[in-house]
Order: structure tokens, then sequence, then C-alpha cells
């Protein structure tokens, strides 16, 4: 690795950086669609990504041959429909890139020229690829059979990978050891009616596993997949399991042999954990299970549960949190991963040439495709314990793993039954809340709760899943009242997450004036601003007075002082301000002294580029005696209030080591 990384760092790309070249690169990867982006209060333009080998580059008025790894984004919708091998030519701005396995960025942001044809045996897969994902169809289910079977999640939305994160899925939407395994005994099942002789019937496997990478893509991750299924399968088939840990060694000293980089990354650690913890662990779970269940069910429930408790510290270090309800999924959606994966896998085969019985196979799993994904969006409506992050997560998790091993079990089940109930009482937000401030980055989303389930919601952030994942922790159905305070992208991009699987009522969005009022409940709103006048998107901001018997709020979104100022003799003290413009240090003096809040709510992203908050606003604030809460130190925030006392959680602030969410 040592070796490989200074070659990259001595290479010419990384001597040019910040400069623009014109480039030939060979693709190694599909160009997949990045995800939409929010930049401030604008949509970025989509992009396309993809590795490739650097193979010419001209700069400073030479031209250099060399061949170098490096990751081409590019704006030009056409390198979507390449594929892996062909090449292509653009003129480029060289950017150093995070990402250790590359020598540099390479950014196009204009015309990409195709240099080469794809090759005989890229079109081929490529059809079938096409193929499958034509058969599919459209809805989570379908989206969900390309990811299963060929590792193809260009069909799915992102509110739909969230999902299936929280709910420990992800593994079934990309090509993991399991898709290897399940193709690898299905092959192996088909050449015994070819082949006598065993060793034959793992030769013919071998062959057709090759041409699946082929297929799937020969991908690190891919190639780690292979390498952990050809343990699990060389196991099988010679039935010696007590050579499989040094059978594990082996493929991990291949892997990382062929691609160093892959010992610093996560989902290699995550794949020789998982898959250690099949072959070591699971066996002793199925013995003690079964003296109280029957051995089918003690063989669906151990996979799982070995799987996640050798991986879980690996878990809480990288994503802060485990969910309980994973294990459950994983057993829920189990029995129905292997049909879906033959029958999907028969279906992208013969799609290029009988793509009507293609359509016709995948209809048949699509129930089960269906199944997973409700499974899924079921799954992760529950709450997940939050960890910290880093290594002190990870020695916590580390620490729960050795107690189990070493405590006597009653000891240790009550202990953790103490410790579960204590972190379930200082979950966030608690049954109690009446404001929430969301935390999803740089961006604006609120929730006033009207109880059963209700709430008004004032914008909806810059990320559907953010704001869905918020509404889900709130637990939120049904929304009456909509409001959008103005047409900015950190506002109102997470419109789809926030009305996803919701009943929503009335929507304001451009459509109200000043004097415009409703009473929803115990609550009335009362709208303070705009009025008829023309002013820029930020000081047209719907700004809006709430008052119930228990607190008064004040939200004007992106509102700045040319407007403030214009409401402020009108405005009167309240017990929450929802503070304007992410606390920008474009405020009106006399807006914030009218308002005079108890508890100023400033929603703002980690290390943002804007210096939101600024120390302008935050001494204003602190002028006028307001407790000041951030999401960016504070995370998301919830106020419990009673005749205008106000108790205020934060998702940070309550229990940091260990919480529910």
């Amino acid at each position: 690795m040592s070796l490989r990384q200074q070659s990259l760092q001595s290479s010419l790309v990384a001597k040019h950086f910040g400069a623009s070249a014109s480039v030939i690169a060979q693709l190694s990867t599909d160009p997949h669609q990045s995800s939409k982006k929010v930049s401030g209060q604008n949509f970025l333009p989509p992009s396309y990504s993809a590795l490739a080998s650097l193979q010419e580059i001209q700069i400073d008025g030479r031209t250099y041959k060399l061949h170098v790894p490096v990751r081409l984004i590019a704006t030009d919708r056409q390198i979507a429909k390449l594929l892996p091998g062909q090449k292509v030519s653009a003129t480029v701005q060289i950017v150093r890139s995070k990402e250790l396995r590359v020598a540099a960025m390479l950014l196009a942001n204009q015309e990409v020229s195709v240099v080469s044809k794809p090759s005989l045996w890229a079109s081929t897969l490529g059809k079938i690829r096409l193929g499958l994902r034509s058969a599919s169809g459209t809805g989570d289910a379908g989206s969900l059979i390309p990811g299963m079977v060929l590792g193809d999640t260009s069909l799915q939305n992102e509110n739909f990978r969230g999902d299936m994160r929280r709910s420990g899925l992800t593994h079934l939407v990309a090509v993991s050891g399991a898709n290897f395994a399940i193709v690898s005994a299905f092959i192996l099942w088909c050449a015994q009616f070819l082949f006598r002789t065993m060793r034959f019937r793992i030769i013919a496997t071998a062959f057709a596993l090759t041409a699946f990478i082929a297929l799937v893509r020969p991908s690190p991750s891919v190639l780690r997949a292979a390498a952990m299924a050809a343990v699990l399968l060389i196991a099988y088939a010679t039935k010696r399991g007590s050579d499989s840990l040094p059978a594990l060694g082996f493929a991990i000293a291949a892997v990382v042999i062929g691609d160093p980089w892959q010992g610093r990354d996560p989902g290699f650690a995550l794949s020789v954990l998982a898959t250690a913890g099949l072959l070591l662990f699971a066996p002793l779970i199925v013995n003690y299970l079964a003296r109280w269940l029957p051995n089918f069910a003690a063989q669906a429930i151990a996979p799982p549960i070995a799987a996640m408790v050798f991986c879980a510290p690996v878990i809480v270090a990288i994503a802060g949190y485990l969910s309980p309800m994973s294990i459950l999924a994983n057993l829920l959606a189990a029995p129905v991963v292997a049909p879906i994966t033959v029958v999907g896998f028969i279906a992208a085969l013969i799609s290029p040439f009988l793509p009507q019985v293609s359509v016709l196979l995948v209809t048949c799993v699509k129930p089960l495709a269906w199944w997973i994904a409700s499974v899924a969006d079921w799954a992760a409506g529950f709450r997940v314990i939050t960890l910290s992050k880093g290594l002190m997560g990870f020695l916590l998790a580390l620490l729960v793993i050795a107690l189990i091993f070493t405590l006597p079990r009653k000891v240790f089940i009550t202990g953790l039954l103490i410790i579960l109930a204590l972190t379930y009482l200082q979950r966030f937000p608690g049954g109690d809340w009446q404001v929430a401030n969301c935390d999803i980055g740089q961006g604006d989303g609120a929730a006033i709760n009207l109880g059963n389930h209700r709430a008004i919601v004032i914008d909806t952030g810059p990320a559907p899943e953010l704001i869905d994942r918020c509404l889900k922790q709130l637990s939120i159905r049904e929304i009456p009242l909509l409001i959008l305070t103005h047409g900015h992208a950190d506002h109102i991009a997470g419109l789809a997450g926030a009305v996803r699987g919701r009943k929503v009522g009335a929507t304001w969005f451009g459509n109200v004036r000043r004097g415009t009022s409703a009473q929803i409940g115990r609550a009335n709103i009362k709208v303070m601003w705009p009025d008829d006048g023309e002013y820029d998107p930020n000081n047209s901001s719907i700004a809006v007075r709430i008052d119930t018997p228990d607190f008064s709020l004040f939200a004007g979104g992106d509102m700045e002082p040319l407007t403030q100022a214009v409401i402020a003799p009108e405005l009167r003290r309240v017990d929450i301000y929802k503070v304007c413009h992410h606390g920008s240090a474009y405020q009106d003096e006399s807006f914030t002294r009218a308002l005079s809040p108890q508890v100023a709510m400033i929603s703002v992203g980690v290390g943002n580029s804007y210096g939101h908050p600024a120390a302008k606003t935050l001494a204003l604030l602190a002028q006028v005696s307001a407790k000041v809460l951030r999401t960016d130190v504070d995370g998301a925030i919830a106020i419990a209030a009673h005749r205008h006392r106000l108790k205020i959680r934060t998702s940070k602030g309550n229990f940091n080591f260990i919480r529910w969410e």
C-alpha cells in the first residue's frame, strides 16, 4: 500500500492540482448519477461519476502517455450510457481527491467526446444489465430486483435507500457474498446433471462465477464478495468446516494483495467479520437455539444474529447506531432472497433475446421483492440505538460483546435490560413535545405538534431522506398544514420525503399574504409576511406567528433586515423564535428585540461555508436573554411547553453516550 500510495502521490497528474488539461481516459466502472445535491439555496446540476484509467494528458503544451487511476466526474449526460472499457476525451480540471485509491479527481464541466466503442463482450454484458432493468419495471419492488441480482441500484430513490440502510437490509441491494453463494449453489446444483464428480462441478462453477463477476462488474467490492463467497462455497462443497478459518485468512490475504486499499475500507472489514460470524458463531447459536426451537427456525435465526454480533463494533464506529429491528427484518426477508436472486439471474441472462419471458419471470418474483420493500419500510419506522461514533462507539460495542461471553447469562440480561430501559427513557424527543426543529444539515425543517400524530410542518430541508427520518422519529403521520416559506432548495428540496406516506392538508407556498390566519386545533396561525410588494426570494419568505395556550412561536424563513424592519413594530414577545436565515449576520436589531424569545432555535449545518450562525447574531440574541440552540451543536431540538414554561431536549445533549432515535 505504501508503494502504491507513493506512486500515486508522485504521479504526473498529482503535480498539477488546480490546473486544466485535455485528457483521454478509459472507464473502469459504469458511470452512475450522483445523488441530487443542494449547495446553499441552489440545486446543483446532475453529475456522473466513474473510476477510470488516465491514458493520455495534454498540459503545458506537452502530451504525456501514462496509466494512472483517477475519478472522472462529468455533467455531460451522454457519459451515463457508456460502458467500462470505453475511452473518452475531455477538458478537465484536476482536483485533489480524498479517495486514496486514485491520484486525482477530474472534473469535466463541458462536453465529453467518446473515443472508442464498447467491445462485443462489454456490449453483451451491458444488454443483460439493461434487459433486467427494463423487465423489473418501476416502484421500490422493481428497483430492488436489479440490485439484488446484479448490484444495479440505478432505479432506487433516496427514500428507499434510506429505509434499506435504517432497517439493516442494505446488503441485499448490493452484490455481496450472499449473492455469490446463492448463484454458486444454483450453478453447482445444475452441474450435477452434467458432471459426476464434485471436482468438475466446482471447476464449472468457478468458470460460471468468473462470468458472473464480469456481469456484475469486477469492482473491488465485488471481488471482495467473490472471495468471501468462495470460502463459504469451498467449506460447504468439501464439508471441511474445520478448515474454514485458514481459508478465510487466505481470502483476506488474496484480496488485500490484489487491492491494498481494501485494508482501509470499512466495507471490507464488515465483509470479513460477517463471514467469520457465519463460519464460527452461527453454528454455536444454532446448537443453542435448537434446545427450544425447531431446527429450521434455529438455522434461520442464527445467521443474522451472528453477523450482527461480529459486525456491531465496526457498524457503530462508522454509522453511530444499531438497529435492533434489523435482526427481525433480516429474518423476515431471508426466505425470499434466494428465489429472487435465482429467478432474477435467469431473467437477466435471457433478457436480450427473450425479453417477454424475462418480464414474465420477473413478474413471478416481484411480489417477493415487494415483501422485502415493505419489511424495509416497516422496520425503518422503529427507533435505533444511537451511540458515539468512532473509537468510543467501537470500544463500547466491543465491551458489550465481551460481556455477553464472560458474564453469567442472568447478570448480563439484567444489566442489558436496565441499560435499555434507561436509554429508552432518555430517547429523543420523548413522549411530550410541542415544537421540534429537525437536524437536517444546512437547511430548515420544523414541526409543531397538534397531537394524534399530526403536526404543522414548516419547510422540508435540503434532502428528502433527512426530513422523512425526522418526521418518523417524531411519529408524524398527518400534516394538516405544510408551510414552505420560499423557493430556495435548502428549504423545499426535501418535500418528497416530508409527504411520503403522510396525509397532507393545506399547503402554503406563495399563495398567502400578510393578514391571512388559520385555526388548527388549539393553534392559531397568523401570516405576518409577505405583502404584495416585489422582493427577492429571501425577503418574500412566509413569516408566521403561532399561538397556543402553552407557547408562542415566530418563524420567518430567510427574512432579512429589509422586511424584518417593516414588521418589527407589529411584533410582540414570543416564547420560541426560529431564527431567520440560519442565524446569518443579516438581522434587524429592532426585529429581534421585539421578539425577545425565551428560546432561539438556529437550523444550521456543521462546518458550513457561510459562517452561520454569525457571531454578531449570537451576541444580539444573548442581549435579549434568549437561550440559543443550534442544530450543528445540539442536534435535533424538541421543546415541551406548558403554560409558557419550556422544557428543552436535544438529540446530542440528553445522553451523549447512548440514546434512542
